[in-house]
């Protein structure tokens, strides 16, 4: 976690345990994660395997093993099926990544197999609080205090598997429980205990179910070659519908219902005498690692692919994820940092998408404060962070997104690009790629160009996606310089179709479940449009693009959050260059509602949401029909209703009954954009909607729907 991968697999060849696999597994997990590079991908998911292996068998031996680690929390061998479910939900993850549709069914059947063992881990913890209930455990509360705190002495510890002397020592000297000693589920401690389905897993849980690629569609009436936005899975729906997830000896939660409950579950702090055996904080931070994450990475799953949730069995649990990654953060050990980087991950990328989000409590150390963006709390978790390894670019990353949401955006860039380089491509591509946003944000097109045109050297991800937006940014400049200097126009002209140009050839080189980017099909059509006009018209390409395609983006990444004042009335300015080209009389209605829906984010943004109003009402009259099919542009009208959802919850502070009336509104609005039929980048923007949904529901809880109680906004 301190960019030095290098001396980390040094380390972890040392040994052969199931401790040392499950190390070199992460490391290539990062390398996947971080990159997504093929190669690395396969290396991850291969190292991965033996890692899953390797903790099964351990975990067996264990189990078997009168003299092994005895928790007076957790069943026998415990860590070992920790090592299993982390090997197992990473293997999901790097599944997921893969492009084949086998691997990636494969890895979410792996979510389902690490639910199952991790829930039997945080049972323990339950039973463990229960039988305790009358010894006096210290319940520390967490607090925003408690994540400034140093004294985390005892979790940073080394975790078992020849890792470090302290450990050795402290397993040496673990002397052997009495015969008569029995836990508090009364249990003989120190006797083998029967293994059940839903007690860590099982045998024949651990045998390797067999997948077979999937045949190409013959039919090609039926052949779909980008993504369509909600997917249909149909053949293969039936059998996905008929697989088994369950064990012989395994109870399978239904598909429809939530995971459980966390009020029973340890909230410790470090420090807690309750973790004075390092085998018990490697397992407890884990748990809650593993288990945030999956429910949160399950929670997460656009409407789009909920087909999917008849693979893993259950539906996530958005908060309790949050939760657990946040108790798992406390703990300065390798859990403790995954929890803290996906946590800043999820804030300052995901959250920064989203514009309906819970109000934050007036204490920012409420547990509710979660559930939107705990400012404060973020910022003492990356200072933390960044004090504990300050050598990574990976917290410094972080550290630049905190300060464009803060529209702080010069600064941001600054960060990035005066920092020293990381020895990992990996990171320097996530940084370029930040900086390539950011400069996108405050329109400066050279370097949002340049940055875009290096990514492509870094990483595999969506070249097709850089080509286009790096072009797209000399088109801008093209407009600029036109009325002023024809000259360098004309450059810019030339350097702009020479990159749009570059296009066609990288869509459809990286897949997801065998299916086209969502973006690369977005440049695509775009292009095709375009070219389709230039030709209709006798016109070059560049005079061709339509409404500001930059703008475009900076849309779909939420970037109007994070711009300042001046910024977003250059956005304005350069929406408005359409409306003054000769051409925009017969402008197709799909150009007019994408300058409509982005002028009203704008004007939404700079507080002037009556004129957003007006801008989306021209769009919410439009015929469907003009909206959709052939090469137009479709995502408008489900935005615009989306857009006036987020102007009216905008109104919610007005309090009494106006503030109410309010979120009903938007609701409806909300509600609507939710029902949309499938449409191109519809996964992104339900992210947003989703969100809001959620956000909703808790509103109305808070304000007591229902019950006759009236909030005052």
């Amino acid at each position: 976690m301190n960019d030095d991968l290098d001396s980390a697999e040094a380390g972890l060849s040392k040994g052969n345990s199931a401790f040392h696999k499950l190390g070199k597994g992460m490391v290539a997990f990062l390398r996947a994660a971080l990159g997504f590079e093929p190669e690395i991908i396969r290396e991850a998911s291969e190292r991965l395997a033996d890692a899953e292996a390797t903790a099964s068998s351990d975990q067996r031996r264990a189990q078997r093993d009168p003299d092994a680690f005895r928790s007076s929390i957790y069943p026998l061998g415990s860590e070992f099926a920790l090592c299993h479910a982390e090997s197992q939900l990473m293997s999901a993850v790097v599944g997921v990544l893969n492009e084949s549709v086998t691997e990636s069914l494969k890895g979410f059947y792996k979510l389902r197999k690490a639910f199952i063992t991790l829930d039997a881990i945080l049972e323990a913890e339950k039973k463990y609080i229960q039988g305790a209930s009358g010894v006096g455990i210290s319940k520390n509360r967490t607090s925003l205090e408690s994540l400034r705190s140093n004294r985390a002495a005892r979790s940073i510890r080394d975790i078992p598997g020849d890792f470090g002397d302290e450990a050795k020592s402290t397993l040496q000297n673990q002397k052997p429980l009495p015969r008569a000693v029995k836990d508090l589920k009364g249990n003989a401690l120190n006797e083998p205990q029967a293994k059940t389905g839903t007690e860590l897993g099982s045998e024949a849980d651990d045998e390797d179910e067999e997948f077979y690629d999937v045949d190409e569609i013959q039919d090609e009436a039926r052949k779909t070659e980008t993504y369509t936005g909600h997917i249909s899975l149909d053949r293969s729906t039936k059998s996905l519908e008929d697989l088994s997830i369950a064990s012989p000896n395994t109870s399978k939660p239904k598909a429809s219902s939530p995971l459980q409950d966390s009020e029973n579950t340890l909230d410790e702090d470090p420090d807690s005498d309750l973790f004075t055996n390092p085998i018990d904080v490697f397992i407890h931070s884990g748990s809650n690692l593993c288990f945030g994450l999956l429910n949160l990475l399950i929670s997460m799953i656009p409407p789009a692919f909920n087909r999917l949730l008849f693979i893993i069995g259950f539906h996530g649990d958005r908060d309790r994820g949050i939760r657990m990654l946040w108790q798992a953060s406390k703990f300065h050990n390798i859990n403790g940092a995954m929890a803290g980087l996906i946590l800043l991950g999820y804030y300052n990328t995901l959250i920064s998408l989203c514009d309906i989000l819970p109000d934050p409590p007036a204490d920012p150390s409420a547990p509710e404060a979660l559930s939107g963006h705990p400012k404060e709390r973020c910022e003492a978790l990356l200072a933390s962070m960044r004090t504990r390894y300050p050598s990574s670019k990976l917290w410094l990353l972080e550290q630049a997104r905190m300060e464009a949401s803060k529209k702080r955006l010069k600064q941001a860039i600054a960060l990035l690009e005066t920092s020293s380089r990381s020895p990992l491509k990996q990171v320097n591509a996530l940084a370029t790629f930040e900086t390539s946003l950011n400069a996108m944000y405050t329109h400066d097109y050279s370097l949002c160009s340049s940055s875009f045109q290096t990514c492509v050297t870094l990483n595999n991800w969506s070249h097709a996606l850089y080509y286009y937006i790096a072009g797209t940014c000399h088109v801008e400049l093209y407009r600029h310089h036109l009325p002023t200097n024809p000259t360098l126009a004309a450059t810019h002209a030339a350097k702009a179709t020479a990159l749009l140009q570059k296009v066609p050839e990288h869509v459809g080189k990286k897949k997801f479940m065998s299916r086209q980017l969502p973006f690369d099909a977005f440049v695509s059509r775009k292009l095709l449009k375009w070219t389709a006009r230039a030709k209709e018209n006798s016109i070059p390409l560049i005079d061709a693009v339509g409404v500001s395609p930059v703008e475009e983006m900076i849309f779909f990444w939420n970037g109007y959050k994070r711009m300042s004042p001046p910024d977003l009335e250059h956005s304005l300015r350069a929406l408005a260059w359409s409306e003054a080209h000769p051409t925009w009389a017969s402008a197709e209605a799909d150009e007019r509602a994408i300058l409509a829906v982005l002028r009203a984010a704008v004007l939404r943004n700079l507080g002037r949401e009556g004129e957003a109003v007006g801008e989306l009402e021209g769009v919410l009259g439009v015929e469907k029909g003009l909206l959709k099919g052939g090469l137009r542009d479709d995502w408008m009208a489900p935005v615009a209703h989306y857009e006036m959802g987020v102007i009216f919850w905008g109104r919610r502070g007005r309090g009494g009954r106006e503030g109410v009336e309010s979120v009903r509104i938007c609701g409806e609005w909300v509600g609507k954009a939710a029902g949309w039929e499938g449409y191109v980048l519809d996964a992104r923007i339900g992210l947003k909607v989703r969100m809001a949904t959620e956000t909703l529901k808790k509103w109305d809880e808070g304000r007591g729907k229902g019950k006759g109680e009236v909030g005052e906004g």
